[in-house]
């Protein structure tokens, strides 16, 4: 099955407060938010006609675009709204909403602080069929030669597009080598997170997750640690380095998109390390995650 372009779909965007038609939904080609940057976005599943988190991430947005600048002319309340009218109008049952903010063209400056701020939100049904592929059998991931940069050199608590092109570099990288995907160290060569997701590792009925104190603490990420402390596990955020997966049994992402996706293999430049992606405990996570999101 083939995926229509995005740019060419039918159905309805809610754009600047109002339901445009998917064709119409356009900005021009000197928008600030397309050169510099700092465009801010979010990723929201839909479950059986419910986004699940919606409050978490469209709160995340506001706070988004706050770090990197600009105030968003919608509460937190009708930014939620007009998510459930997106599933509504688009009857999504079981998809994908991308809302996102950007600033206008009324300026080329880079400061852009004459910009109008824009907001819109769209969604689609989702086709899982590649990640179902992946998840089978395990994720395929590479050790990346780029850095996480530090964080004081970017707003990392934000979802902002200009941190996502080292991400995209990233995985165009991992992908034409033949991996799924390609985890970041950071400065002092500690595992931080994949292109657009977090990572854990499962030893005996401990659960080990890196420290976000460069990355994104993802909602799914968030969602993960409070279904294993449920679960009895003992969850550890800790500084990992890429000796430590000796002694990891499984290994996993958590995102979105992905929700938790098994890793089988990471190549490394001294070796390559193997994961159970049958682990009990991974097991026991991912049904109970499935359990919670479609509740």
């Amino acid at each position: 099955m083939s995926l229509i372009p995005f740019d060419q779909r039918e159905g309805f965007i809610w754009f600047d407060g109002d339901f445009v038609e998917w064709k119409d939904a356009k900005i021009h080609i000197l928008t600030h938010g397309l050169h510099y940057g700092c465009t801010v976005f979010e990723g929201i599943r839909v479950y059986n006609y419910k986004p699940f988190k919606l409050r978490e991430h469209q709160q995340r947005l506001i706070n988004s675009a706050k770090l990197v600048g600009y105030n968003l002319p919608f509460t937190l309340e009708e930014l939620e709204l007009a998510a459930i009218n997106v599933v509504k109008k688009q009857n999504i049952k079981d998809g994908y909403l991308r809302p996102v903010a950007w600033l206008g063209s009324e300026t080329m400056l880079i400061s852009g602080n004459n910009c109008k701020v824009h907001t819109a939100i769209a969604g689609w049904e989702t086709f899982e069929q590649s990640r179902t592929t992946i998840r089978e059998r395990g994720a395929r991931v590479v050790i990346s030669n780029w850095i996480k940069p530090p964080a004081d050199c970017t707003p990392f608590k934000s979802k902002a597009s200009g941190i996502y092109m080292i991400a995209t570099m990233v995985k165009n990288e991992a992908t034409a080598k033949g991996f799924d995907d390609a985890l970041m160290l950071d400065i002092n060569q500690n595992i931080t997170e994949a292109t657009t997701s977090n990572f854990f590792i499962i030893t005996g009925n401990k659960l080990l997750t890196p420290i976000p104190d460069c990355f994104l603490n993802g909602i799914t990420r968030q969602t993960v640690i409070e279904i294993a402390k449920t679960n009895g596990m003992e969850v550890i955020e800790k500084y990992i380095k890429i000796e430590d997966l000796n002694e990891a049994e499984a290994a996993f992402f958590t995102g979105t998109a992905i929700e938790i996706m098994p890793i089988g293999q990471i190549a490394a430049t001294k070796a390559t390390y193997g994961f159970d992606i049958k682990n009990h405990k991974l097991k026991l996570l991912m049904e109970a995650y499935s359990k919670l999101v479609n509740a």
